[in-house]
């Protein structure tokens, strides 16, 4: 495909919003041109961007993850068939992203809806179950019980809070299996998104609310390639 000024012009444009090439080709180049045909554009110097605008920068995401882990009853097994259909709106996937080992105790709370795939990051002084359930409030004062059905988490030493969680709010909290990222595939996908606003070197309670809040806004507004989580 001839590589046309208009088309130049959207590609660059497109990526500046921090789409990725397959968000891209997925909701405005369909049948017209392929992702991998635009990774080769920006590695042979044909777009006015470099490889920094790609999501992982050629890393590889970790297979497994390291947080400290409890067990429970409620398992992700136990969940009802609803929330595997993503039909009906109001069940999420919940998380955490810390700052650097070390540097910050500050960290983020991150929600992701999982049939609309929109995506919601608290700030939290601490990743303590207190912090969570504090969150979680913020949220459900926001959002009203009517849109918060089930939540499905990690066993992080966060998500302790379950139980307060359930009492108080009647929303079931259900666990993913140990070392299954992609159990929460929406979640960890979103989180990814994130991190190309705040990588791991930073230290999140530095991050203001209108920084955080610019970044989830075009997030959001991206296409969401539902085939990807």
């Amino acid at each position: 495909m001839k590589l046309t000024p208009q088309l130049v012009a959207l590609i660059e444009s497109r990526l500046q919003q921090t789409w990725s090439p397959e968000e891209l080709v997925g909701a405005e180049l369909d049948g017209m041109l392929s992702f991998k045909t635009i990774y080769s554009w920006i590695h042979r110097g044909f777009l006015a961007v470099t490889e920094k605008v790609l999501r992982r920068k050629g890393k590889k995401p970790s297979k497994q993850e390291t947080r400290d882990r409890f067990s429970v009853e409620r398992t992700i097994k136990e969940r009802p068939q609803e929330v595997e259909d993503r039909k009906i709106f109001g069940h999420w996937e919940l998380d955490t992203m810390v700052s650097s080992r070390g540097q910050s105790k500050g960290c983020l709370a991150t929600f992701v809806e999982r049939k609309t795939r929109f995506y919601v990051a608290i700030k939290m002084d601490n990743r303590t179950k207190d912090a969570m359930f504090s969150a979680i409030s913020s949220l459900h004062s926001a959002l009203t019980i009517k849109l918060l059905k089930t939540f499905t988490v990690d066993r992080g030493k966060a998500f302790a809070c379950y139980d307060q969680v359930e009492s108080e709010f009647g929303i079931p909290m259900y666990f993913a299996d140990a070392y299954t990222a992609w159990q929460r595939g929406s979640n960890e996908n979103s989180n990814g998104l994130l991190r190309e606003f705040f990588p791991k070197k930073t230290d999140l309670a530095k991050v203001t609310l209108e920084e955080l809040t610019e970044a989830l806004m075009l997030i959001n507004n991206r296409p969401r390639l539902k085939t990807i989580d």
